[in-house]
């Protein structure tokens, strides 16, 4: 349908009643890590990108995935150099998230969680055979964990306002 200027409606509102909760599932993914969360916040900027198109949407997009990409460096960086240094290694962690995914189907809800923090117990037992010293590599690697979403949070809230601005400035 066109108005009556010849020029075909604004999309952007249709669009964002399907990408605003498409958003909060990306959100969803980073608390709860079952699904790639942060690349799909980033993948709703670019279906909007795609839809509304122009120069001030693929800016916002532009931005958005720098957001991603620094995102990322930061998310290996910071919680790997912690954990290093307090002595859990990388191949803890991916024991600990292979448990994770059996606890998801074995206790649903909260069997994740529990088996992630049970492997990472149960490797770092058997690699010092001392609970004292597995249990604090856990908690740092429990820390590591966190400081990771919290980065992903971060730069979804960041990705989320950078789209806010473009959907503002691209309405105007």
């Amino acid at each position: 349908m066109l108005d009556l200027a010849g020029v075909a409606p604004d999309a952007t509102p249709a669009a964002l009643w399907l990408l605003v909760p498409l958003f909060a599932v990306g959100v969803f993914g980073i608390v709860f890590p079952i699904l790639p969360g942060l690349i799909i916040c980033l993948g709703t900027v670019l279906v909007w990108a795609l839809e509304v198109g122009g120069t001030r949407a693929w800016v916002t997009f532009g931005v958005a995935a720098a957001i991603y990409l620094l995102a990322v460096v930061l998310q290996i960086t910071i919680p790997g150099r912690k954990m290093k240094a307090e002595g859990v290694g990388g191949a803890t962690i991916l024991l600990g998230l292979a448990a994770a995914v059996v606890g998801f189907f074995v206790v649903p809800v909260v069997g994740a969680p529990l088996f992630f923090v049970a492997g990472i117990y149960l490797v770092e037992l058997s690699r010092y055979r001392d609970g004292q010293r597995a249990w604090a590599a856990t908690r740092s690697a429990l820390k590591g964990v966190l400081r990771s979403m919290g980065v992903e949070l971060s730069a979804a809230m960041l990705i989320a306002i950078t789209w806010g601005v473009g959907i503002v400035s691209h309405s105007v």
